[in-house]
């Protein structure tokens, strides 16, 4: 059944919401064949996880095809099986940091072309790029594919108190409270990624705002947290719009 605007219980909302970012990324092209993963802590579950499953593109995923496991990956509810890999990275992150309800992680193109540079960071150079300023952590060295426990318990540290991480030659780590606020550091980070990937390849060199100025620009952009919900409720409009039946639930 299609789901309305009538009361849901907190899980199907989780579920809906993760549906809707996934589909999201895959429109705004951050997304990479059928790999990589969005996923959430459970509500009142602090031991279980929501996760899309293996093998579906994200553009085909709604919220019955959501799976629920547990740490380790072990399925609790869900009809298709998870990339056993999933959890090596966001297991340990939603264990490592309680802050960390919902973590997205993507080879997404632009922010990715900045972690193969030699200390490649994400440059105070342009508005968007600011709400970024000393939240992002990088992990500068490239360590092979995540496999276990330990290569994900070392990104978690790499991570430390930041909600953002780039994994030299590899991708990033989004973390957040709710799908919304999640996505919306995502798309905006890819952002700031893209125009100053352009604004590089003139040859010419970037000019970065004095760190007073971006200070106080962040400033005054927190407390944004309406204006990431506004962004995520009028995708989930313009999903309803263009794909009817994506938030289906069985």
């Amino acid at each position: 059944m299609s789901v309305t605007a009538s009361a849901i219980d907190a899980v199907t909302q989780a579920r809906i919401d993760l549906a809707a970012a996934l589909r999201w990324a895959a429109r705004h092209q951050l997304n990479e064949g059928v790999c990589n993963h969005f996923s959430m802590v459970v509500p009142g579950r602090e031991d279980r996880f929501l996760i899309n499953p293996q093998g579906l593109h994200w553009s085909e995923i709604t919220p019955a095809d959501i799976v629920m496991t547990d740490a380790t990956g072990t399925i609790i509810e869900g009809r298709h099986k998870v990339e056993p890999t999933a959890f090596f990275i966001h297991g340990r992150v939603h264990l490592g940091n309680k802050r960390a309800k919902v973590v997205l992680h993507t080879h997404m193109p632009y922010a990715t072309a900045l972690t193969t540079l030699a200390d490649g960071r994400l440059e105070m150079c342009t508005q968007n790029a600011f709400r970024y300023h000393d939240r992002i952590a990088y992990d500068e060295h490239y360590n092979g594919l995540v496999l276990d426990n330990e290569e994900g318990d070392r990104l978690c540290r790499a991570m430390g108190d930041k909600p953002i991480l780039f994994l030299r030659n590899h991708g990033v780590v989004v973390t957040g409270e709710s799908v919304a606020m999640a996505y919306d550091e995502l798309y905006y980070l890819e952002r700031a990624a893209l125009v100053q990937v352009l604004a590089m390849q003139t040859g010419r060199p970037l000019e970065i705002v004095p760190t007073q100025v971006v200070e106080r620009t962040t400033r005054q952009m927190a407390g944004e947290s309406q204006q990431a919900l506004l962004h995520f409720e009028a995708l989930k409009r313009m999903l309803g719009r263009d794909e009817p039946g994506w938030d289906r639930l069985d």
